[in-house]
């Protein structure tokens, strides 16, 4: 249900939410970031530079061919992303991916990127991480997207067929070998000729979303582009 003005700043007055990422209160005309943390969030603002000039985009060149390499923003070590990102995945925090996938995605539809996806599809879980978590993070974080851009989330397109161990202290050539082999397109008649959006929470060394990126084009679809919510640097 969406509130009228009046109601919302009612709403926040009896009911006040904190911030996602300082947990201060939020005041009236806030919603999940307060005003200090929207403005000094670490965006990378990549969206706005030609592909050929994104410093993201060389972590893919002679790997595989990626249309635009996004992240929203800069992964900080003890910093507010974060905290965010904690919260996420760690803190039952669904509305953290969600809401950042709707800040986001407002943002490339306002630099036109929108009408360039046919489809936005989430890094899966296996289904045991699924059950444990309650939630795949990265489906939060797509839908928030598909939203805003507008543009159709498909979540059951890809599947993980194996659980696999954490990718947090392998390096690149262990995570490639970690994740290769263990993705599969269980849809591929939605995905043939078209442009995807593919979305995960991080990225670092992209072995995961290379492993994904490889089986959605040998699969038929026509383009692959990856979007975060941060990135390592």
């Amino acid at each position: 249900m969406i509130l009228s003005p009046l109601l919302a700043d009612l709403a926040a007055l009896f009911f006040p939410r904190p911030c996602l990422a300082c947990h201060e209160l939020l005041v009236a005309g806030e919603t999940h970031l307060c005003t200090s943390c929207r403005a000094e969030l670490p965006y990378t603002d990549y969206h706005l530079l030609p592909p050929d000039q994104n410093p993201l985009a060389r972590r893919f060149w002679g790997k595989l061919p990626v249309q635009h390499t996004l992240s929203y923003l800069v992964f900080l070590k003890n910093g507010r992303v974060q905290e965010l990102l904690h919260q996420l995945k760690y803190r039952g925090q669904q509305q953290v991916g969600s809401a950042l996938g709707q800040l986001y995605g407002a943002e490339l539809a306002a630099a036109g990127l929108g009408p360039e996806f046919d489809l936005v599809v989430p890094v899966p879980l296996h289904r045991r991480k699924l059950a444990r978590r309650g939630y795949n993070q990265a489906e939060a974080f797509a839908t928030g997207l598909a939203a805003a851009l507008p543009c159709p989330c498909a979540a059951h397109v890809l599947l993980r067929t194996e659980h696999t161990a954490s990718q947090t202290r392998k390096g690149r050539a262990a995570r490639w070998q970690n994740v290769a082999t263990v993705f599969e397109v269980a849809e591929p008649e939605r995905i043939v000729g078209c442009h995807i959006l593919l979305v995960d929470d991080v990225l670092t060394t992209g072995a995961t979303l290379e492993a994904c990126a490889t089986v959605l084009l040998t699969a038929g679809a026509q383009a692959v582009s990856i979007a975060t919510i941060a990135c390592a640097e």
